[in-house]
């Protein structure tokens, strides 16, 4: 295996000079949230882009859209109160990188989920997720809902970084309770 196949070495250099605009961006953190799966950051970004159309730049709501084109694959958006469905949404995410949460418990028992709420479930899974190198996040919503990707944990400062350039507000997934 080669160094690149391990590490995942995809170049993330907000300030590209030969990159600019909200596209460049959005690209970033496409590849951001697709870590090693070039292809499904491209998928994602075509479907972007037929999504916003003609929209200008300023009246592009990034995080709403990611949502609409990453969910379920890249990105998650579930009702708080429904911890059954932020079980099986994160459990999606972290099997595309072969790896599970070990949740405390039976997510599958109903007594289970009379004792947890989201954010104790999202503690959970960024505790079991970090000793992989791996960083949920959970952006912030208009509703009551909870929506959120995971990311390679070295890239925690671009990440913050290309949330702020998009406006998109975010907080590590331990920090929601």
């Amino acid at each position: 295996m080669a160094h690149s196949d391990d590490d995942f070495d995809t170049e993330h250099d907000l300030h590209d000079d030969d990159d600019s605009g909200l596209d460049a961006s959005v690209w970033q953190l496409l590849l951001l949230i697709n870590p090693g799966d070039d292809e499904a950051a491209f998928q994602q970004f075509a479907a972007y882009r037929d999504a916003i159309g003609d929209t200008p730049e300023d009246e592009v709501d990034v995080a709403q859209v990611i949502g609409q084109v990453a969910d379920w694959r890249s990105t998650f958006r579930i009702e708080a109160d429904d911890t059954r469905a932020l079980v099986q949404a994160i459990d999606e995410l972290a099997s595309r990188w072969s790896l599970s949460i070990d949740w405390d418990g039976d997510p599958d028992d109903d007594d289970f989920h009379t004792d947890v709420d989201a954010g104790d479930l999202l503690a959970t899974a960024y505790d079991n997720l970090a000793p992989h190198g791996y960083t949920l996040w959970v952006r912030d919503t208009d509703d009551d809902s909870i929506a959120g990707w995971m990311t390679l944990s070295r890239d925690t400062e671009v990440m913050r970084e290309l949330a702020t350039e998009l406006h998109v507000h975010l907080r590590l997934g331990s920090e929601l309770g």
